[in-house]
């Protein structure tokens, strides 16, 4: 499988997306403002180089996959919660400063060098190679497409959208298996959480959720909540975390 490379495109996507530019090519608020009118069958052709409403499908597999698994609920009504892309594109970062601000917060004293606070917490997902990178970056796609899948509103055809567009990043076949089955797999947050490797992993994992979530939402919410506890992530974390996402935009 590549996870790894697969990964690095979409929080690359992601930082393109919150500067708002187009760091993939793609304008993504566009491209989720035409995902509206493509799933509400709004009329043209979704073939070759056709559109849906003025909707490039060809721009959309070509680099909204970061889209469509954030917005996908939320393509069709744009208003409410901005989408936190910011948290995606620095997700290691973010989730190492929130065990940081934690420990600041617990005045523990002396604190321990980055040596050994990275031997006892685990390396961040941008710092990290090889079969360990790849095992990471697994994690995080995982986690990612579980807490999309959390309002249950993903339907078959966003389903097969977001396997395109996850191909169109270069997925191998087995890649392409592996999201195909994550889409229809059962919401398991203990399960998911075994997958943690580490306490940052950990961290990361919660921290990309809710990336992907609208705590707003109450299925949402709960999902979160699940897999906080599934994580053995304390409220103070899970607040931290929190912040850290809205923070980053």
């Amino acid at each position: 499988m590549n996870a790894s490379k697969i990964l690095q495109q979409l929080m690359q996507q992601a930082g393109g997306s919150q500067k708002g530019g187009s760091g993939s090519g793609v304008d993504v608020k566009g491209m989720l403002s035409g995902l509206s009118k493509h799933l509400g069958g709004g009329g043209g052709s979704s073939q070759g180089n056709g559109s849906s409403g003025g909707f490039d499908v060809k721009s959309l597999l070509g680099g909204g996959a970061m889209g469509m698994l954030v917005g996908s609920k939320r393509g069709r009504s744009m208003g409410g919660k901005a989408l936190k892309y910011g948290a995606i594109a620095g997700v290691g970062m973010l989730a190492w400063k929130a065990w940081q601000s934690s420990q600041a917060a617990k005045d523990v004293g002396a604190q321990p060098s980055a040596e050994q606070a990275s031997a006892a917490e685990g390396e961040r997902v941008e710092v990290l190679s090889g079969e360990f990178q790849e095992r990471r970056s697994l994690e995080l796609l995982q986690a990612m497409i579980m807490a999309a899948r959390a309002d249950g509103h993903i339907d078959e055809q966003e389903q097969a959208l977001i396997t395109e567009q996850i191909d169109a990043l270069g997925a191998d076949q087995e890649m392409h298996n592996w999201v195909e089955q994550q889409l229809k797999a059962p919401l398991d947050a203990p399960a998911l959480a075994r997958e943690a490797d580490s306490p940052q992993a950990a961290r990361e994992m919660y921290l990309i959720s809710v990336a992907v979530t609208d705590d707003q939402n109450p299925m949402e919410r709960a999902w979160l909540d699940q897999l906080a506890s599934a994580l053995n992530l304390s409220k103070e974390m899970t607040t931290e975390l929190e912040h850290q996402a809205q923070q980053a935009g």
